[in-house]
């Protein structure tokens, strides 16, 4: 007679866990191109919540979590005068970071948006902060943030690289409240111990299905699932400050473990050791609210626009060459519903550029999408893969995003083959980038602060050292207003 029963001798920590916890306690970084890019993150970042303030769909989910349910001296809300739980304040920042699709990108095997991480590190970073002020403790420094930031960006981006978190059906915030929870319950003082606590309970949750992002199902979960992420993300590092156990084989365990529950059974690959690399080539939105693997279509759109502009009747046929990653998550045809349905159409976002030559966060709102132009030219829109440029997508020395468009008349008269491999926000484009970076920062604080604040923050965020030594006390007091 068989005898069924199941192993229950405890193993170690699964070693994903345990090299993601001495990474966040021991790595010292020593890039300072690392930090004066989490600098240029923290603006950039910060910028694109000032504008999502501007967007009733977004400010009705803000605040605390029922109403009146305020903390005093709690967690700041940047460009509000909002106080709350660190958990909710997180959920209220990450919220507002990603609303617009506006924040920095990062493009591998998973896709995703590293800064979406500042919800929750400043949340705790101003939490702890403001506790420690009234026990007479020193604030954390900015220096902190910076460093959590980086961390944040390496931890997401590095399980980016190999493991496609879309192909089976998962939405990439997992790896938000991955890198989240790890640098936060770090900031909460917690050991390696309560590191591995954390990130255990975090694969137990499993993650969030992607349909919010896809058709037929596109829709504004999208805009607030980084903050959702974010704020499960300190939940769970505070419940395992408190000495909550750990699940050490979470990934492993077979049948009921994450690999073998929601992966397929692989295990994670890794192409590099954690440093500070995705920081260091993270990939900047600066000149349109799109996701990503759009924004050199849009470029090559406008400036497309002119000849658009003096032939639109004549257009016959639009070629769009892209990559395998732009057609699989962002071509799609039929009707879009909503702004968060044409801020993933490829061909939205297109015919956006060739007809205004931009594209601004406004463009996505009903008013605009009533033009019938817009379908027109969508309906005319031809999408292939380039193989290159699917190939120059996953190269670690290229990751480029490239896409070219051209116009077919209908007397057989073509317009230029425009070609961009590599957007401006680009690593390769850096240098270009930073002026425009700092242009945008600033234009998103005009939404939301008279001159002399803005003037202000740009003055104490300009230099990494004084930013660095700065309280942080003092840098989220200077976020708020009064009403």
């Amino acid at each position: 007679m068989s005898n069924f029963v199941e192993d229950n001798l405890k193993p170690e920590y699964d070693q994903v866990m345990s090299d993601i916890a001495d990474y966040v306690l021991t790595k010292t970084i020593d890039s300072v191109e690392a930090y004066e890019t989490s600098r240029l993150c923290l603006m950039d970042t910060l910028g694109c919540g000032m504008l999502a303030l501007n967007f009733n769909e977004c400010t009705k989910l803000l605040g605390p979590v029922v109403p009146e349910a305020f903390l005093k001296g709690g967690a700041r809300v940047p460009g509000t005068n909002y106080e709350l739980d660190p958990v909710q304040a997180a959920f209220n920042i990450g919220t507002m970071i990603r609303w617009l699709d506006f924040n920095d990108t990062w493009l591998a095997a998973e896709w995703g948006h590293p800064s979406d991480n500042l919800g929750a590190i400043l949340a705790v970073a101003d939490y702890i902060s403001r506790l420690n002020e009234r026990s007479g403790k020193p604030s954390l420094l900015m220096h902190n943030v910076l460093t959590a930031l980086i961390k944040a960006h390496e931890i997401q981006g590095c399980i980016a690289l190999e493991n496609s978190f879309n192909r089976v059906g998962l939405d990439h915030v997992l790896l938000v409240k991955v890198a989240s929870a790890a640098v936060v319950a770090n900031l909460l003082g917690g050991d390696k111990d309560a590191i591995l606590r954390t990130l255990s309970q975090v694969f137990v949750d499993g993650g969030s299905l992607r349909t919010y992002r896809h058709a037929p199902n596109a829709g504004s979960r999208k805009s607030w699932a980084a903050g959702d992420a974010t704020a499960r993300a300190v939940r769970l590092a505070l419940i395992a400050a408190t000495k909550e156990t750990g699940y050490p084989s979470a990934l492993s365990a077979p049948k009921w473990g994450f690999y073998d529950v929601l992966f397929g059974g692989d295990k994670f690959k890794f192409q590099r050791p954690y440093g500070s690399y995705v920081m260091e080539n993270v990939l900047f939105k600066l000149s349109y609210p799109a996701e990503f693997h759009a924004q050199t279509a849009v470029e090559c759109a406008v400036l497309l626009h002119p000849q658009v502009k003096e032939n639109f009747d004549r257009i016959a046929r639009i070629e769009l060459i892209t990559h395998e990653s732009a057609i699989r998550i962002i071509s799609k045809q039929g009707k879009l519903h909503n702004p968060a349905d044409r801020d993933h159409c490829l061909q939205y976002m297109v015919a956006i550029g060739l007809l205004f030559g931009d594209l601004q966060a406004e463009h996505y709102e009903d008013n605009i999408a009533a033009d019938p132009r817009i379908d027109i030219l969508r309906n005319k829109m031809v999408v292939s893969e380039s193989k290159q440029f699917s190939e120059d997508y996953h190269k670690p020395e290229k990751r480029s995003i490239a896409n070219s468009i051209k116009l077919i008349y209908n007397d057989n008269t073509e317009s230029e083959l425009v070609t961009i491999e590599y957007p401006i926000g680009h690593k390769r484009r850096r240098e270009e980038g930073i002026p425009v970076l700092l242009n945008k920062f600033k234009s998103n604080l005009e939404t939301r602060f008279n001159s002399e604040k803005i003037d202000e923050i740009i003055s104490k965020m300009s230099d990494l050292n004084s930013l660095s030594d700065m309280a942080v006390i003092d840098f989220m007091a200077m976020w708020q207003t009064k009403n």
